[in-house]
C-alpha cells in the first residue's frame, strides 16, 4: 500500500505563495491534489501523469498553481502563487495504482494522504 505524506502547508497572506510537497513510499503513477474547505465537499485542484506529459487543473487555480513531480524522489509538488482567501482548505494528495489520465474524479484515486492545512488571510 502506498503511503503519502503531505507537507508545506501554513498561513500566508493573500497574494503570497506556498509550495506543497507529497512524498510517496514507493513509485507512483498519476498523482492528484484535492482540497476541502470547511463545510464544503472535497474538490479537485490539479493532477499529473507519469511520465509528466499531461497535467490538469481546476479552472479556479489555472494560471496560479503549478503541479510537478520528481520521480527520483517519489515526490509531487504543488506550487501555489497569488493565493486568495478562497484557497483556504486542507489539501490532500492522492495516487492511482496505474497509468491513467489526470482525472478530476476523487474515485479514480486509490491512495490518499492525511492532508495539510493551507490558510490564506486577507
Amino acid at each position: 500500500q502506498v503511503q503519502l505524506v503531505e507537507s508545506g502547508g501554513g498561513l500566508v497572506q493573500a497574494g503570497g505563495s506556498l509550495r506543497l510537497s507529497c512524498a510517496a513510499s514507493e513509485r507512483t503513477f498519476t498523482m492528484g491534489w484535492f482540497r476541502q474547505a470547511p463545510g464544503k465537499e472535497r474538490e479537485f485542484v490539479a493532477a499529473i501523469t507519469r511520465p509528466a506529459t499531461n497535467t490538469n487543473y481546476a479552472d479556479s487555480v489555472k494560471g496560479r498553481f503549478t503541479i510537478s513531480r520528481d520521480n527520483a524522489k517519489n515526490t509531487v509538488y504543488l506550487q501555489m502563487d497569488n493565493l486568495e482567501p478562497e484557497d483556504t482548505a486542507v489539501y490532500y494528495c492522492a495516487s492511482t495504482t496505474g497509468y491513467s489520465t489526470p482525472s478530476v474524479a476523487s474515485w479514480a484515486y486509490n491512495y490518499w494522504g492525511q492532508g495539510t492545512q493551507v490558510t490564506v488571510s486577507t
